[in-house]
């Protein structure tokens, strides 16, 4: 059946129509779970394991799980996926991941909560989303990119067994399932002691398998297709840059998995939105400066490119294949978020107390 897709359509609408279901059932999924990074973030950081924590380890334990599990099984091999093949920085993935933890905070959400709140009528996500999209596109091939790259440069990392957490911990991947598969039983009891709705809690778990689905997707079209396609999951600053360059460029944005994702998200969570009653215009307003949004956007944009992907391109999807720089990154957001977080929460205080 893929083989005859591939035929008629040609692997890149394919890869596009698969980046398309994957991105409805991620956008779907990820507005009705609430799923986000920076939220969870200001729960550890106020030493509180609350429902927004439990959300996004199931989320993030069931993309490992089901990722892990098909590698086990041998439906999948990620050892040619960019995130372990090839070169890698860790000082990228540290400042990066740094930038972009504290954009997090400032912008009130990820790239991929922007892209989701866009589709739900919030004006701000709308905005801020732009400004992050102009400016990672200026970090990977605008004014920015030679920052990037020497920043890049300061502490490499090269591609194979070194960038792959398993192979320096001597872990198979069945295990690795198996340990991620706890992870998801005890994010599932965290969120019923926190008492989250059991649908928030479904659509978290469908959060992770879309991400594992894209693996799978990708992985099967290159294993069909007589050209070279890259193997790939959902990743958000990237595609959203290429797909808004794509849109205001005269030429022919090329088809690919990036190109239906971002659409596909937009579509799924503003449908879901839609049925749940929830799709509403938010602008900025006294309690919502559009500087502090704009910072926040900037430092996430060009921290995205540097740390190799968003806290769902390397925190979910590099997670998932135990990327070594991945895990990196998305450390580096959490600690980014959290200290911003408490200094933000510092400075309200005594503002209120002076």
């Amino acid at each position: 059946m893929l083989e005859g897709l591939i035929d008629r359509f040609g692997d890149g609408t394919v890869l596009m129509m698969a980046g398309a279901l994957v991105g409805l059932i991620f956008g779907a999924a990820a507005q009705h779970s609430r799923f986000c990074l920076r939220a969870a973030s200001i729960e550890v950081a106020m030493g509180r394991f609350g429902p927004r924590l439990s959300i996004w380890l199931i989320a993030f334990s069931a993309g490992v799980m089901a990722v892990q599990g098909a590698i086990a099984l041998g439906l999948l091999d990620v050892t040619e996926a960019r995130p372990l093949a090839a070169t890698g920085s860790m000082s990228g993935a540290i400042i990066g991941g740094l930038m972009f933890g504290v954009g997090m905070i400032l912008a009130r959400g990820c790239a991929s909560r922007l892209l989701v709140l866009s589709a739900t009528g919030n004006l701000r996500a709308i905005v801020t989303g732009l400004v992050l999209t102009l400016v990672a596109q200026s970090a990977l091939r605008g004014v920015l990119a030679p920052l990037r790259e020497a920043l890049g440069a300061l502490w490499l990392v090269p591609g194979g067994e070194a960038r792959n957490i398993l192979s320096h911990i001597g872990m198979g991947p069945g295990l690795a399932a198996v340990i991620a598969a706890l992870v998801l039983v005890a994010g599932l009891w965290l969120a019923h002691v926190r008492a989250v709705r059991v649908s928030h809690a479904i659509a978290a778990v469908l959060v992770g398998l879309a991400v594992a689905l894209g693996w799978l997707a990708t992985y099967m079209i290159a294993q069909t297709s007589f050209e070279v396609v890259a193997i790939s999951s959902v990743t958000f600053t990237g595609p959203s840059a290429d797909t808004l360059m794509g849109l205001v460029n005269s030429t022919t944005l090329p088809a690919g998995f990036g190109v239906g994702l971002v659409p596909g998200v937009f579509a799924g969570a503003a449908g879901m939105a839609i049925a749940t009653r929830e799709w509403k215009i938010e602008r900025f307003g006294p309690d919502t400066p559009m500087e502090r949004y704009l910072v926040g956007a900037a430092l996430m944009g060009f921290g995205s490119m540097l740390a190799g992907g968003c806290a769902v391109g390397a925190g979910m999807s590099g997670g998932a294949i135990f990327a070594l720089t991945a895990w990196v990154a998305v450390f580096c957001m959490w600690i980014g978020a959290m200290a911003t977080h408490l200094v933000i929460g510092r400075g309200t205080v005594r503002m209120a107390t002076t």
